[in-house]
């Protein structure tokens, strides 16, 4: 039966159980809900403008080269406040889209009750939060991204949902078990939250339509599916360490309902709309989670590559660095299946979170505050900081998987922690916001991470490396510190030891061919110390290294007497690597 209701009229479900209790409830398939100013519920408001926000540009091709810009509305902008989608929209966008961000990865989109939440205890899932603006502004933020190129993913919570009951699905009919599973089994004891019971064909038809909505009524490319873990073993990997050892991914403690409901959901999405990506949160490993349906995979296009940031964040709280691994870097950034995508990341909003620290702040701390400007003297730890922040990040772009993400305001090393309004900070929004001047000021050493942040997501723009086969690692010298490998036909060379230099330091080369400097991260734009000579050029000698058949020399910038440049080989010249430098070098015998 419908119900005739005029627009943003205030709507109320009214239940009577088996047992003859009235409940009133909102309807899980509400579009809008507010909360007015005072009120500890939301109330349900009919969403049916008369001229509704019609889109005007199509949703851009599938990216080849995912680069995914993680963000938060209502935390996008330098005042103390709940943003908009409207700020969003016209603030935000364009500096993602000048940053060389191709696909934007929107969080806390589903309407949740509690803010600092960070929009995973869900009450509402047809609704767009309401702290940010109207549907319809949503609606636009989307349809301008379009118009850049931009794919919008949206950051879906099906595996677990809100216990609220006036507002959320909990005990919607009076039961513990109307979208949930009975008892103890759907309560989740580390998130307090509810359980789908992903064997109820209702509780599928409600999701899967979810999933569907967002996609048909808001244009979304896809989605980045969260907590894909604890959906997939019964004790949700509570206390477990996966160590990679296949007994752990198959057996009686899989959740076989919630495995084929990712495995529908998929094959639904992939089936009406070729064109959606998805991507799985999943830390266990779980085999074939990225195969076709088709195949008995999980159907997901993309797996977050979750074992890199806590092995920065291990590496630069434990150890010296003189005493960093070369190899156990390599083994992190290059673990994964073969033809298994990835999306790699330095850090997320995990790590940004309060509680914990950033790059940034791991890296530099207290001197943040004080040490940040030029008008000050260069510190050994502000400098330290600065080069390391760009060399972690580069080498996870390049090495780390077939997608990169990072979370907005970290790629120019946002200071402080993220941190909502609650109790016990005393409602501030302090914390809750990303101080995008910082990068804009001239006087800031912000800008510097700014411009190498953009000018590396510009070259995998031109080159494509996250969408050419993994690379090839030559070199991960412990003592030296040096890491050199090629992709996409370019050679990327870092020097993480913190004092030395290498003047005549040979690498191999598979590819022959003469290389110049495309990306140097010790260059003056990037609060590097320039000591490279972008005039160089490096020609490769039939000289095999480290299994390669070639490797590089530097020549000199000389000129024959003709005005031709001269091949000047001059013997044992090699590559000059400058300490804490990452240096990349394209082929230019071979067309980009």
């Amino acid at each position: 039966m419908r119900i005739l209701c005029s627009h943003a009229s205030p709507s109320l479900l009214v239940i009577r159980n088996r047992s003859g209790e009235i409940l009133y409830r909102i309807s899980p398939w509400a579009k809008y809900v507010i909360r007015e100013e005072g009120k500890v519920n939301y109330d349900w408001m009919h969403w049916e403008p008369p001229l509704p926000y019609l889109s005007r540009h199509p949703s851009p091709e599938k990216p080849k080269s995912l680069r995914i810009y993680e963000s938060h509305v209502g935390i996008a902008s330098p005042e103390g406040k709940i943003a908009s989608y409207k700020n969003f929209t016209y603030n935000v966008l364009p500096r993602i889209k000048d940053l060389g961000y191709n696909c934007i990865q929107l969080m806390a989109i589903m309407e949740h009750a509690y803010y600092a939440s960070f929009g995973y205890q869900i009450t509402s899932f047809f609704a767009a939060s309401s702290r940010y603006g109207t549907p319809d502004d949503l609606k636009e933020l989307i349809d301008v991204a379009h118009s850049m190129g931009i794919t919008i993913l949206l950051d879906v919570v099906h595996s677990h949902a809100s216990k609220n009951s006036e507002d959320g699905l909990n005990k919607f009919d009076g039961t513990d078990s109307c979208f949930f599973h009975s008892g103890p089994k759907g309560t989740h004891g580390l998130w307090d939250s509810r359980l789908f019971d992903y064997s109820n064909w209702e509780v599928l038809r409600f999701l899967l339509s979810n999933l569907r909505s967002w996609i048909e009524e808001y244009s979304f490319d896809g989605f980045r599916f969260d907590g894909i873990t604890s959906m997939l073993y019964h004790n949700h990997g509570i206390g477990e360490s996966f160590s990679g050892d296949y007994h752990e991914y198959f057996g009686l403690h899989v959740d076989e309902d919630a495995l084929v409901y990712l495995m529908l959901a998929n094959h639904m999405i992939k089936f009406l709309h070729p064109r959606c990506l998805t991507i799985a949160e999943e830390v266990s490993g779980m085999p074939a989670l990225c195969c076709p349906v088709t195949e008995g995979g999980g159907g997901f296009d993309y797996r977050m590559a979750m074992a890199i940031p806590d092995k920065w964040i291990q590496i630069i709280k434990e150890l010296k660095d003189e005493d960093w691994d070369m190899g156990n870097i390599v083994y992190t950034l290059t673990n994964r299946r073969h033809e298994e995508k990835y999306i790699s990341y330095a850090e997320s909003h995990d790590q940004a979170l309060v509680g914990d620290k950033t790059l940034a702040f791991r890296l530099m701390d207290a001197e943040m505050y004080t040490n940040m400007s030029v008008l000050s003297p260069l510190t050994p730890v502000i400098d330290r900081g600065i080069q390391l922040h760009k060399m972690i990040r580069l080498i996870t772009h390049a090495l780390g998987g077939e997608g990169y993400l990072n979370f907005m305001g970290n790629e120019f090393g946002h200071p402080e922690w993220l941190d909502f309004p609650r109790k016990g900070n005393n409602e501030s929004y302090h914390y809750a916001r990303r101080q995008f001047q910082l990068a804009d000021d001239h006087v800031l050493r912000y800008r510097f991470l700014n411009a190498f942040d953009r000018d590396m997501n510009k070259l995998e723009e031109r080159f494509g490396w996250l969408a050419s086969p993994p690379g090839f690692v030559s070199e991960k010298h412990e003592s030296n510190k040096v890491i050199a490998f090629e992709r996409a036909n370019l050679i990327f060379i870092f020097n993480f030891h913190p004092s030395k230099s290498y003047v005549d330091y040979r690498v191999g080369v598979k590819t022959a061919g003469k290389y110049k400097i495309v990306l140097d991260s010790d260059a003056p734009e990037y609060g590097g110390h320039q000591r490279l000579d972008h005039g160089t050029e490096y020609f490769t000698e039939q000289y095999p290294h480290n299994y390669q058949p070639n490797s590089l020399l530097r020549a000199n910038s000389q000129t024959s007497f003709d005005g031709k440049p001269r091949r000047c080989y001059l013997n044992h010249l090699q590559v000059y690597i400058p300490s804490r430098v990452a240096i990349v070098l394209q082929n230019l015998d071979i067309p980009n």
